[in-house]
Order: structure tokens, then C-alpha cells, then sequence
């Protein structure tokens, strides 16, 4: 189907909205919710860890601090050779759960974003680009990984660590914490200074990383145009210039974070040397002993890996604070209603024993959001429930826009549009969609099966029912070219099949729906004679039994028509037979003589 909505000429993520810290926080913690008792565990063995820790430089007093040192401290050198041994098992058991965690922090952020995307409705849909979506389902949460690692359980051990390593160093000797914490607090007002910064680079580099999936997806998805037109080094210098767009975030936000960790580490020495200093007079003038000394130089020499994770997780804070931003934008979007409650096959089953549907326009108006003009207006129809009803009229004259609303991509902003004299705004989306069948002109095929192509929209058919189908769109040939094997596969976008084969692709997973109404946009554009004849009989037959809503552009299938509406400029401008526009209505019959003759002859 021609894409008729208006879409950003560039790659514009989900518009931004003001992302507090009160939301990043409800972001982390909604992302967390999944593995809180795993993060709970963690958090409790490197806490243990912690703990045994902080006991080691007491036992080095002790062993330190008799009358002769070392004699008699057997029974500490062991005690203190299993801590060791203790906490580093801890330790590792702790970071294991905390690692698992981490992964099931991004699989559940990426089940999450991914359902959410793909429930979007079509308007909001429209104003995303799929490559900076992408972006956000792989990168951002992968960023997640980091942020659980770095800030959500080492930010609490780390704070529990230094202040229990504090609490002992007070008890040990008031003088030398308080020299200890003026370094500490100095340390804090510098990186303060820098965390800001740091996220900044973060978003810049993230939405970099975004725009440059974008521009690389518009690529691909145009690439037999690109080798055409020969625009190879055009893309690869938009793709080049996105790239050191994020390179030059990614190196400002190395930057920063190279200035906090340094100013941690120096932090850490400038405590040490403090200590160490301040400590020697005390031991000099016998307020405290070379014991004491010690222990407390091992507490600081301690305290360097909580301070410089602490630091760390200012900066992955800031960078995970970016991610959440990003997936935050994306989840705030809204969603189409949700499906109601029922097993896949249930809603997925083919409606066989439904009436035909009859379908009405009824003074409807649509913009596209963001179009300067009326797509619909005043548009006004009425759909037989048996035959076949075909939409002609000038490129962009509305006649596609009419089908989807029918599909209720968009909702009309005046009138109504109601199926079975009921307006389709109080349908379930979900159960309308599945009452019909839909071809686009441009019709998609998956990668994967030949099978699974066709049972893409229908939870299950017999073999004989997909021969059926194939027989009917005249698929016949592809199948014997496949080895008679329904589970052959097809490439990427069904790029080893011609136009007119993924078309009937499409109409045959349609038929096999049973729909109670069929839509076909262009849909027998991409075939030669010869098969449009055979299929434009399937439709005839079809017909017969439901409604068929056809964009037309061939004066074969125009004179099957059980009616004709001729659109212009968004109006339905006359209906009738093809014989009776030909004498009433001067447009269809300059279509009739060019374009309809052209297109059934070309």
C-alpha cells in the first residue's frame, strides 16, 4: 500500500518530554522490579563480603599488637588467612547473582520495549523512525546491564561499606577520621561538579547511536534505489557523519569520566598521605601505637574501592539515567487497547460462519498528524456487503487513506466510518482487524518459511488448505521451484521472489483468513496478464459470498465492479457502474481512456 502518511524527512526519536530525576529512579526501580529477590541476594553477599572485609585490618592489629608482634599469633594469621579466602568466595558468589541479575534486568526491559512497540498505533508509530527504535531496544537496555552492575546494589554496599568503614576508623582514632573525611567531602564537591557533564555526553552519544540506525535502516530498506542511483557514498557520508556525532559524545563522556576517577584516586592517595603523616606524629608523641597506625592506613586503603565504585556509580547513574530516558520516551508513548482475553488460536481462527460485513462512510474528514491538508473530506460511502466495491480516482486522491480507517490505523476526525451499522471506534481493534483481510501494494513477505508466510495472520491450517490457497493465487510454480516443500525458506523480504509473487503471497494469507471483508490496495498491481486474469477470478468469486474493497488502477477489474467510486481530492466525487461514469462522469472517463486503459494494457 502506498505509505500516504506524512513521516519526518529526518530521524527524529519519540519526542522528548521533561525526564526527572523522580522518573529516571521509577525507571530503574520498574526495570528492577523483575529480579529484586536475585538483586536482594547480591546485594546481601557483598555486603557479607563487605563485612569480612572490614574484620581483616582488626585481626592485623591484633597479630600487630602485643608486646613482641607475631609471636603468639598463629590462631590471628589463620583466622585472617580464612577471611581472605571467605570473602573473596562471597564476593565472587555475590557478583555472579548480581551479573544474572543484570541480564534479566535487560531481557525484561527488552521483552518490555519490544511489546510496547509493536502495540503502537499507527500515528504514533508514523512519527518514529525504525532504526532509532531499534537503537533503543538494543543499546539502551543494554546500557541497563551497567547500571545494575555499577549503581543499584554497589550503591548501597559501597555506602554501607565506607560508613562501616568509618564507624571502625572512628574507634580507632577521632583525629585521623577527621583529617580522613575533609579529603573524603573534597573528593564529593569535585565530582559533583562533573556528574551533570556526564550525562549530557550520555544522551548526546545515546541519540547519536539512534540517529545513526535510522539513517543506516533508510539505507537498507531502499538499497536496490541506492546501487540504482549510485548514492553509495552519499549514505556511507550520512552514516559516517551520525557515527562521529556518537564517537564525539562517547570521547567527551570518556573525558569526564576520566577527570572523576582521577579525582577519586586522588582523593584516596591525598587521605593516605594524610594519614600517614597526621598518624606519624601521633605515634611519635605516643597517642596512639604503630598498631593502631596500621590498621587505620588498611581501613583507608580499604575505603578506595568503595569510594572509587561510589564515584563509578555517579557516572553509570548518569549514563543508565540517558538509557532510562530513552526506553522512558518510547514507554510513555500510547498503546492501542489491548487484546481482549483469549487463547491465541481463539482470536486467530478464521470467522467461516459470519455474514458478509457491510461497510459505511458517513461525512467523514481526516488529516494525517502533521499534514497541512485533508486527506478525507466529507467523504461519504456506502459498502455493499456482497460484491466488489472499487475505490479510482488521481495518486493521492484518498483511496488508500480510506482503507485504513476501515482498518482503524487512524480514526476519522469528523463523521463515521461503521461496520454492520456500528461505529468502529466502539469495536475492540483487535477482533475487527480479524474479521478482515488485508493486501497493501507494496505487500511484505517475512523471512522464514513459505508456511509460515501464510499462516502469518491465521493460527493454524491443514496442508490441504494452504494447497488450496496456493492453487487459487496461482502459486503453484514457486512452490514446485521450492521442492515442493511448504517449509522451504524465503530471504529476507522475499527477495528471492518477483513482485507479483510476494503479492499473492499476501492475497493467499489473506483468503486464508476467510475474512468477512477483503481490502485489496493495488493489490494485482505487480502481476502479468495471465495470473491477474486468474486472480482477479478468485476475487470475482469472492465476491459473491463477501465484500470486497479493491484501490484500483486496471479497467479489468474496474468493469467487474459491483460498484465504483470515483475519489477526488479526498470527496467521493460519483458512484455508478463503469458504464453509466463512462456517460455521467467526466473523470472516470478521462481515467478510462488513460490511466484505467493504460494500466489494463501496459
Amino acid at each position: 500500500m502506498p505509505d500516504t502518511a506524512p513521516r519526518p524527512a529526518t530521524a527524529p526519536g519519540p519526542a522528548a518530554q521533561p525526564f526527572s530525576l523522580r522518573d529516571t529512579l521509577a525507571g530503574l526501580r520498574a526495570h528492577a522490579a523483575p529480579e529484586r529477590r536475585r538483586l536482594l541476594t547480591a546485594g546481601l553477599l557483598l555486603l557479607a563480603a563487605a563485612g569480612v572485609g572490614l574484620a581483616q585490618p582488626l585481626v592485623v592489629r591484633q597479630v600487630l599488637g602485643g608486646a613482641t608482634p607475631l609471636r603468639g599469633s598463629g590462631p590471628y594469621l589463620g583466622l585472617l588467612v580464612a577471611l581472605v579466602v571467605v570473602g573473596a568466595g562471597v564476593s565472587a558468589l555475590g557478583r555472579y547473582q548480581l551479573t544474572a541479575a543484570a541480564e534479566g534486568v535487560v531481557l525484561s526491559a527488552r521483552r518490555r520495549l519490544t511489546a510496547h512497540v509493536l502495540r503502537l498505533p499507527m500515528p504514533a508509530f508514523r512519527r518514529q523512525t525504525p532504526g532509532d527504535l531499534m537503537a533503543r531496544v538494543t543499546g539502551d537496555t543494554t546500557l541497563l546491564r551497567q547500571v545494575v552492575l555499577q549503581t543499584l546494589v554497589q550503591a548501597v554496599t559501597g555506602l554501607i561499606t565506607v560508613v562501616g568503614a568509618l564507624v571502625l576508623m572512628a574507634c580507632l582514632d577521632l583525629v585521623l577520621l577527621g583529617s580522613s573525611v575533609l579529603a573524603i567531602l573534597l573528593l564529593l564537591g569535585m565530582v559533583g561538579l562533573v556528574m551533570p557533564r556526564i550525562r549530557t555526553a550520555s544522551l548526546g552519544a545515546q541519540n547519536s547511536i539512534g540517529e545513526m540506525g535510522a539513517v543506516l535502516d533508510r539505507a537498507l530498506t531502499a538499497f536496490t534505489t541506492v546501487k540504482a542511483c549510485g548514492t553509495e557514498e552519499f549514505e556511507t557520508r550520512r552514516v559516517d557523519a551520525a557515527a562521529e556525532d556518537a564517537y564525539r559524545n562517547g570521547v567527551l563522556r570518556a573525558r569526564w569520566d576520566s577527570v572523576a576517577n582521577a579525582t577519586a584516586a586522588l582523593a584516596v592517595h591525598l587521605v593516605f598521605l594524610v594519614v600517614l603523616g597526621v598518624g606519624g606524629l601521633r605515634v611519635a608523641g605516643g597517642a596512639i601505637s604503630v598498631a593502631t597506625l596500621v590498621a587505620f592506613l588498611l581501613y583507608v586503603l580499604y575505603l578506595a574501592e568503595p569510594v572509587m565504585s561510589l564515584v563509578a556509580v555517579g557516572a553509570y547513574f548518569q549514563t543508565g539515567r540517558a538509557a532510562v530516558q530513552r526506553i522512558g520516551e518510547v514507554t510513555r508513548l500510547p498503546l492501542e487497547p489491548p487484546r481482549a482475553a483469549a487463547t491465541t488460536r481463539e482470536r486467530t481462527r478464521p470467522d467461516a460462519s459470519a455474514a458478509p460485513a457491510a461497510v459505511r462512510f458517513d461525512r467523514v474528514t481526516f488529516r494525517y498528524p502533521g499534514a497541512t491538508g485533508e486527506a478525507l473530506r466529507d467523504f461519504s460511502l456506502t459498502v455493499p456487503a456482497v460484491g466488489l466495491t472499487a475505490l479510482v480516482g488521481p495518486s493521492g486522491a484518498g483511496k488508500s487513506t480510506a482503507l485504513h480507517l476501515i482498518e482503524r490505523f487512524y480514526d476519522p476526525d469528523l463523521g463515521t466510518v461503521s461496520l454492520d451499522g456500528t461505529d468502529l471506534r466502539t469495536w475492540d481493534v483487535h477482533a475487527l482487524r480479524a474479521k478482515i483481510g488485508y493486501v497493501e501494494q507494496d505487500a511484505p513477505v517475512m523471512a522464514g518459511t513459505l508456511r509460515e508466510n501464510l499462516l502469518y495472520a491465521t493460527g493454524g491450517a491443514t496442508d490441504a488448505a494452504l494447497h488450496e490457497v496456493l492453487a487459487a493465487t496461482r502459486l503453484e510454480p514457486l512452490l514446485h521451484r521450492l521442492g515442493d516443500d511448504l517449509d522451504a525458506p524465503i530471504l529476507y523480504r522475499g527477495v528471492s521472489l518477483s513482485g507479483g509473487e510476494r503479492q499473492r503471497i499476501a492475497i493467499a494469507r489473506a483468503l486464508l483468513r476467510r475474512p468477512r471483508l477483503l481490502l485489496l490496495d493495488e493489490a494485482t498491481s505487480q502481476l502479468d496478464a495471465v495470473n491477474e486474469a486468474a486472480l482477479r477470478e478468485v476475487i470475482q468469486e469472492l465476491s459473491t459470498r463477501i465484500a470486497v474493497v479493491a484501490v484500483a488502477h486496471r479497467l479489468s477489474t474496474v468493469r467487474s465492479a459491483t460498484l465504483i467510486a470515483v475519489v477526488r481530492d479526498g470527496t467521493v466525487q460519483a458512484t455508478g457502474s463503469h458504464t453509466e461514469l463512462l456517460r455521467t462522469d467526466g473523470l472516470y472517463a478521462e481515467l478510462a481512456a488513460h490511466q484505467l486503459i493504460a494500466a489494463a494494457t501496459g
